[in-house]
């Protein structure tokens, strides 16, 4: 019996060949043999096109909206201590005033 390696996402030792492919049963991710350690860590840029980083204070680059309230975050509102988070809304913080939001790296700039 041939023996496969790991899965790279949840190291899954029940991995199987199908074709080309290497497959993990358990979170369904889906590689090739030798491509393992070649996934690229995502980059987060703000609107100027600085890289962000967890930790760093941003600034808000125009007024936004908060949905469910009839309030508005102001342009210029300084936002420190982001956590960088994927999906639709990269950025995770706390807003003074707010509470914990959720912000796109495109309307913010780095301090």
């Amino acid at each position: 019996m041939s023996t496969f390696p790991n899965c790279p996402k949840c190291n899954s030792e029940y991995t199987y060949e199908d074709g080309i492919f290497l497959i993990c049963p358990e979170c369904a991710y889906e590689w090739t043999p030798g491509s393992e350690g070649t996934e690229e860590e995502k980059v987060y840029k703000d609107a100027n096109g600085n890289i962000l980083h967890d930790g760093d204070t941003v600034t808000v680059i125009k007024d936004l909206k908060v949905k469910g309230s009839s309030s508005v975050v102001k342009q210029g509102t300084k936002v420190k201590n982001i956590r960088l988070v994927d999906g639709d809304h990269d950025i995770e913080c706390k807003i003074d005033g707010f509470g914990a939001m959720q912000l796109k790296t495109e309307f913010v700039k780095k301090i």
